[in-house]
């Protein structure tokens, strides 16, 4: 597993002693596994038409990633709010705001995102008849900008919406992300749950096996009771790390069998006199 995909910005930039990061890992982990939240943007009622990720950009300007993404007991108030954690930032929410291209989309007051201001009621700096950030941009989906809102939700109350959660791993701030249909768009994923998965495989069509463990852990399958405790849990993410590892370790052997192969070819043809073959050995 990727180091700083598990700790983040939480080293302060201040790579973590080995003793510093098994106490973290002790620590984060078995609250990340059983308090991830799911963060989503779309119509209420309609697709996810945006599964934030870490990289995700709020409204702030600031990523996911720099939001407060961990908690050690879920707040009981909702909305739930994941404020940003860049000094000086007065964002009190994570909000994503419709890209387009590489920017934010313009107000009606033709001003961007980053000319309005991140507090609540996003008033623009630039004129003062603009009451608050509302974009006319119309998604993928049909529905206007501002039809949309960011949602954060728990596992529990993602799948009462019928949506996908994924397998449990101990990434920091991975939002929405179950897989890599997630990466697309709402429009743009085969079914509107966002998992990715073909309407014939839903209607009861046969599964193709993973290739290796990496495929199987975007594959759903059925989870015994033992396996929903923390403990087991963690002992099958490092299961999992090792078996990538062997994955790719026999995937080196294989080439660097291959390129030996072609050198001593290379080399036998080379050593041999042109219109003459090698006489067999009795």
């Amino acid at each position: 597993m990727c180091t700083c995909r598990i700790v983040g910005e939480d080293d302060g930039g201040k790579l973590f002693t080995p003793e510093e990061y098994e106490e973290y890992k002790r620590r984060i982990l078995p609250q990340r596994l059983r308090n991830r939240l799911y963060v989503s943007f779309g119509v209420p009622g309609g697709i996810d038409c945006k599964l934030v990720g870490p990289e995700t950009p709020c409204f702030c300007s600031h990523r996911y990633k720099q939001h407060q993404t961990d908690f050690e007991e879920l707040p009981s108030e909702r909305p739930l709010e994941l404020p940003c954690r860049v000094r000086g930032c007065r964002c009190v929410s994570y909000q994503y705001v419709n890209l387009c291209g590489s920017r934010p989309v313009r107000c009606r007051c033709k001003h961007s995102a980053h000319d309005h201001s991140e507090a609540p009621g996003h008033l623009c700096r630039k004129c003062s008849g603009c009451t608050g950030f509302r974009s006319p941009y119309t998604c993928g989906c049909g529905q206007p900008s501002h039809a949309h809102e960011t949602l954060v939700e728990t596992r529990q109350e993602r799948e009462a919406r019928g949506r996908p959660v994924g397998r449990d791993v101990p990434y920091a701030a991975m939002g929405g992300l179950t897989g890599f249909s997630s990466l697309a768009d709402g429009y743009l994923r085969l079914d509107h749950s966002g998992t990715g998965v073909p309407p014939a495989l839903e209607a009861g069509g046969p599964m193709p096996a993973p290739a290796h463990t990496l495929e199987e852990a975007h594959s759903p399958r059925t989870q015994t009771p033992d396996e929903d405790s923390l403990t087991n849990r963690l002992a099958a993410l490092r299961t999992r790390e090792e078996e990538d590892m062997a994955y790719f370790e026999r995937r080196y052997q294989e080439r660097m069998k291959m390129e030996r192969e072609a050198k001593r070819k290379a080399s036998r043809s080379l050593t041999t006199p042109a219109g003459h073959e090698p006489r067999p050995q009795c």
